[in-house]
């Protein structure tokens, strides 16, 4: 399988576009799907599962068109050998850990993939070796997330219904398993400061919130209608964690809570014209590691949302097989998306600066929790901005395109 890299130069800033070098005999054929995209820490390396069991393994930037069809030194071919689920680069080093708390900086980049088998492949990022096999999962691994305070801590989400928890740092330690879902672990997300794990099933119409520390089931966030749980992602201070869940008939929701308090805080949805398309289902949502914007995307389009500002800066339209998967590069600026076809597109961002006022209030909400600013003497509209109060409570999204 080869590489092929496009320079674009369309509109709504497309930039570059990978395609797999042998494409689907026929469109939507199972088995081409990039499931996942992933940028490294460092921001270094991105990693594309180009489907058929193969990963991808790029230095970044990207070479031009002809270093990459003839196979520079930095890249590499990762044969799994079955469909690829979940990537997830480690060790993950927060910028909001204070360095003497970060013990990450002796180990090697590593690259776990999460597979349909329900093993997990750790691979050495720097030789494109196999390091480590990780069993126990009976069913397939829907994601992996590195704890983001430098340790070799690795969180899988799986079919089997079950969230495992692995020290990579100990040779042979089992994982400790979080069991209670009735159905499909579809997602999970660590809080900044790596004590929270939010989980979602596809089925079920609640969020699970587990203790890193204590490794114990610790609230659910829960839902009145039925609906099938898609994504989920805490914000850069850990004050507000993004989900996502649709239904084939009502269209899709996007909602931000409080998951100290289990307050809804705002919802964003579909339209009433294109909630009755069927494909329109919202598939992936991401954080950006700058300022505050969230990126989300259905089959259809991608979207970037200033929650700061209120408003949509991104809206763009993949015109081909839709997308599956988002992650934002760790310096802001670039976004990758996944297709069911196997390819890879690179958006650019919109560079916005963060508010001096907004910046305060991430260092303030990284390190106490939504009961503790409640508790300060600060007059009422300071209080509502530092827990997010000041948010509009709803906001309806419609693709006029579609709605025509």
């Amino acid at each position: 399988i080869g590489l092929l890299l496009n320079c674009c130069h369309e509109p709504h800033d497309l930039i570059a576009e990978l395609k797999p070098a042998h494409p689907p005999r026929l469109y939507g054929s199972a088995g081409c799907e990039t499931w996942s995209v992933r940028f490294s820490p460092d921001g270094s390396y991105f990693a594309w599962s180009m489907g058929y069991g193969i990963v991808k393994l790029l230095s970044w930037p990207l070479t031009s068109k002809d270093s990459a069809e003839a196979g520079c030194s930095e890249e590499k071919t990762l044969n799994c050998r079955q469909t690829v689920w979940a990537l997830a680069f480690g060790p993950c080093i927060s910028t909001r850990v204070d360095a003497l708390h970060q013990n990450g900086r002796d180990h090697e980049l590593l690259l776990a993939i999460g597979l349909n088998n329900g093993v997990i492949q750790v691979w050495v990022v720097s030789t494109g070796n196999l390091r480590v096999t990780l069993t126990g999962h009976q069913a397939p691994v829907r994601d992996l997330v590195f704890t983001p305070n430098g340790s070799l801590t690795l969180v899988s989400a799986s079919r089997d219904k079950t969230v495992r928890i692995w020290d990579l740092a100990k040779k042979g330690a089992s994982p400790h398993v979080l069991r209670g879902p009735d159905y499909w672990v579809f997602r999970c997300s660590i809080s900044p400061d790596s004590s929270v794990i939010a989980s979602v099933c596809n089925l079920d119409s609640k969020v699970y919130l587990w203790s890193l520390r204590s490794y114990t089931f610790m609230r659910h966030l829960t839902y009145d209608h039925e609906r099938t749980m898609a994504s989920c992602d805490f914000s850069q201070d850990g004050a507000l964690l993004a989900i996502t869940s649709y239904h084939s008939t009502t269209g899709w929701w996007l909602d931000l809570w409080d998951p100290y308090t289990a307050d809804l805080m705002t919802r964003v949805e579909d339209c009433e014209v294109c909630a009755y398309r069927s494909d329109n289902l919202l598939t992936s949502l991401s954080f950006s590691p700058v300022g505050l914007l969230l990126a989300f995307k259905d089959y259809r389009a991608l979207r970037i949302w200033d929650v700061e500002r209120d408003k949509l800066v991104t809206d763009t339209d993949h015109n081909r097989a839709g997308g599956v998967c988002c992650a934002f590069h760790p310096h802001g600026g670039i976004i990758a998306t996944g297709c069911r076809d196997g390819h890879v597109k690179f958006w650019r961002v919109p560079r916005l600066v963060p508010s001096l006022k907004h910046l305060c209030r991430i260092a303030l909400r990284f390190s106490i929790s939504t009961y503790q600013v409640q508790a300060l003497p600060l007059p009422k509209k300071i209080l509502e901005y530092l827990t997010y109060r000041d948010i509009p409570k709803q906001k309806i999204v419609c693709c006029k395109e579609h709605c025509r």
